[in-house]
C-alpha cells in the first residue's frame, strides 16, 4: 500500500491569510506550493491528500484532525515566514515537534535542497507548541519556505517555483526511499558463493539492517513508531 502523505497549506485564506506583506499573502504562496508539492508527489506514486485545495474556513485543529482521520503516515504543512520587520530575515526552515527520528531527516534534506537553490538554511528547529505539529499523530513537518517579507525570497520564490516544489518534493521521496531501502535491507547483491561454502540456511551469514543507535531508549521508540507508521517491521535490540 502506497505512503499516505497529507499535505497541508497553511493558513486558509478566509479569515486567517496568515503573514501579509504589500499585499501579497501567506495563504496564497502556501497553496500554490503545496498544490505544486503534492502533485510531484503523486507522480512519485504516493498517496496524497491535502487540507484544502482552495480557500476555505478551516483551524489549525481542523487540520491535525483531517491527516488523523485519513490515518497519513506523514504530514507536511507549507508556510512562508515572516519577521517583525521586512527585510530582518530570509532564508528557509523546518519545523518538528522534536528533533528526532525520519523526521529530522527529512527537514535536513528539505532544507538541504532548497539551500542549493539560493536559500539560506536558517535551521531545523523544535517548536511542540504548533498545534499542527502537536496534534498530528503521525511524523508532522513545517517548512516555512522563505521570508514574505524579504525580497530575496520572493524572489527566489517566484523566479524558482518550480525547483522548489521539486526540492522539498525529493527532500521528502528521498528519506522515504532511503528508509525504506534500509528497512528491505537492500544493498549491493552478494557475490556468488564459492564452491564448497555453506549452502543450508543455518551456515549462511545473515545480514542486518540499522537504522538508528541512541543511548536515549525514548528516542529509539520514536524512530520505531514513525517506521511502524509506514509499514516497516521494526525491533529494538540492547546492545
Amino acid at each position: 500500500m502506497a505512503t499516505k502523505i497529507v499535505v497541508d497549506a497553511g493558513h486558509n485564506g478566509l479569515g486567517d491569510p496568515g503573514a501579509v506583506y504589500n499585499g501579497r499573502r501567506e495563504s496564497d504562496d502556501a497553496l500554490r506550493l503545496a498544490l505544486a508539492v503534492g502533485e510531484i508527489l503523486s507522480r512519485g506514486g504516493y498517496d496524497v491528500d491535502y487540507t484544502r485545495t482552495g480557500n476555505i474556513s478551516q483551524s489549525v485543529a481542523q487540520k491535525a484532525q483531517l491527516a488523523n482521520e485519513a490515518g497519513a503516515d506523514l504530514f507536511v504543512s507549507i508556510h512562508r515566514n515572516m519577521g517583525t520587520y521586512p527585510g530582518q530575515y530570509h532564508g528557509v526552515q523546518t519545523l518538528l515537534y522534536d528533533l528526532n527520528g525520519l523526521k529530522l531527516t527529512m527537514a535536513e534534506n528539505i532544507n538541504k535542497n532548497l539551500e542549493g537553490l539560493g536559500f539560506r538554511n536558517i535551521n531545523v528547529d523544535a517548536r511542540p507548541n504548533l498545534a499542527v505539529l502537536r496534534r498530528t499523530k503521525m511524523p508532522a513537518l513545517l517548512v516555512e519556505a522563505g521570508f514574505l517579507d524579504s525580497e530575496k525570497d520572493n524572489r527566489l520564490f517566484d523566479d524558482r517555483f518550480d525547483e522548489i516544489a521539486q526540492a522539498i518534493a525529493d527532500g521528502i521521496m528521498d528519506t522515504l526511499t532511503d528508509a525504506q531501502a534500509h528497512a528491505d535491507g537492500a544493498g549491493p547483491a552478494a557475490p556468488a558463493p564459492s564452491p564448497g561454502a555453506p549452502s543450508s540456511p543455518a551456515e549462511r551469514p545473515l545480514y542486518r539492517v540499522q537504522v538508528g543507535a541512541f543511548y536515549n531508549l525514548q528516542n529509539a521508540v520514536d524512530l520505531e513508531q514513525e517506521l511502524k507508521r509506514m509499514g516497516y517491521n521494526t525491533w529494538i535490540v540492547t546492545v
